[in-house]
């Protein structure tokens, strides 16, 4: 069926659906597509569709770092192979180390028993292919569609769209990202800081392999990573002050590959080619709470953390697969999946966890932000001990993985 028909009859009849899902980000989709494939009625609500992802193209300057547990959930919704098949780069390896001290702390996937750590794939490849899944699930897509206001009533939340249409829903999910528009209307604050540091981008040739290994250096200015694409460059995400940060993006090429390649102290030989750059701000910010009446938050709508760790997607994607499970158990056991009582246990468990998250790595990026001579060498000396301790390593390695 003809996918605008379908979603004006949605329209007319204005149903009562199980869920209602707004933004159709990566995380906002998967939400969807689980629900869906769950056996909930599922519509998903977006401003503007994804662009057709294109093989043919530069590869997408946004990139993830899927960990195990985000794969074992789009393996579960049936789209992990399309993503494999199409595009991606495996990395079995990761090697982060100290600008100023000089420690290095090194993971290693056959160590633990895998195969691999992780996969770096484009958000566009993600985003785009859970989209094309989401009808055949059976998810209502209505796009355009924006969310005016909401009320919540006894046996469900009502919507009111921009071009005055309404939907009912037992329960409204919020992926509508950092900025979320539905957080601030259902009264939700937030705590954090902003890094006064932005996040430069690119993807650059280097003179050696990348060996299938995510590099990270930390520098006094901030974490410089290399992150390892399918086509053997490597994905870069350097961090640095603001007006450093706008220093970089103003340099020409010559001199940005020069820079870049200081940064990373030429663990890859020089860096001989790059794309054209772009950057994006940094900040910390934590929903003071998940939940409302008949509303929850997922992804960057309650939690934005800091990139050094590469976990920002990986954590929604665990909210999403502890959302499902949750209302799953309720629908199962014949409760409410929008009532308070069930919607708290999904609030409690992943808001703690989000936040010790968040808070460790910015509690890491404090302490790689020390100068102190006295400090640094603290911090070099635990970092070499921390690397000789293979069982915490293992536990620290398990639990980026979502193990």
């Amino acid at each position: 069926m003809n996918t605008s028909i379908q979603d004006a009859s949605i329209r007319r009849r204005a149903p009562t659906l199980d869920v209602a899902v707004v933004g159709g980000g990566m995380v906002g989709a998967a939400a969807a597509l689980a629900f869906a494939r769950a056996g909930l009625s599922t519509a998903l609500l977006e401003v503007r569709a994804p662009a057709a992802w294109n093989p043919e193209a530069e590869l997408d300057l946004r990139v993830v770092g899927l960990a195990p547990s985000s794969l074992a959930l789009l393996d579960e919704m049936d789209v992990w192979t399309s993503i494999r098949q199409a595009r991606y780069g495996p990395y079995a390896h990761m090697h982060v180390w100290d600008a100023e001290s000089g420690a290095a702390i090194h993971f290693d996937a056959a160590a633990e028993g895998h195969d691999r750590l992780g996969y770096i794939v484009e958000n566009s490849l993600v985003q785009w292919t859970l989209w094309q899944a989401l009808e055949a699930a059976g998810v209502h897509r209505l796009c355009p569609a924006e969310v005016k206001g909401f009320e919540a009533r006894e046996d469900r939340i009502q919507l009111e769209l921009a071009d005055g249409a309404t939907l009912a829903a037992s329960l409204l999910v919020a992926a509508d990202g950092a900025a979320s528009p539905l957080r601030q209307l259902a009264g939700i604050g937030t705590r954090g800081r902003d890094y006064a540091q932005r996040a430069v981008v690119a993807h650059v040739t280097t003179e050696q392999p990348h060996e299938e290994t995510a590099w990270q250096r930390f520098l006094p200015s901030g974490p410089l990573a290399l992150l390892p694409l399918a086509d053997g460059r490597s994905s870069i995400v350097w961090s640095l002050p603001e007006a450093d940060a706008q220093r970089v993006m103003a340099l020409d090429d010559r001199t940005f590959l020069d820079e870049l390649g200081l940064a990373s102290d030429f663990r890859l030989g020089r860096i001989v080619a790059s794309t054209p750059r772009a950057a994006f701000p940094l900040k910390l910010q934590l929903a003071e709470r998940y939940q409302a009446e008949r509303f929850v938050l997922l992804g960057d709508a309650a939690h934005a953390v800091h990139p050094l760790a590469g976990q920002g997607v990986n954590l929604g994607l665990r909210d999403v697969a502890e959302l499902r499970d949750t209302l799953v158990a309720a629908r199962n056991a014949g409760r409410d999946i929008g009532a308070s009582h069930v919607l708290r246990r999904y609030a409690r468990r992943r808001r703690s966890a989000d936040t010790l998250d968040a808070l460790s790595f910015d509690a890491l990026a404090r302490v790689y932000a020390w100068q102190s001579p006295a400090l640094v060498a603290a911090r070099g000396v635990g970092v070499r001990i921390l690397d000789r301790l293979a069982p915490l390593k293992r536990r620290l390695s398990e639990h980026a993985a979502g193990l």
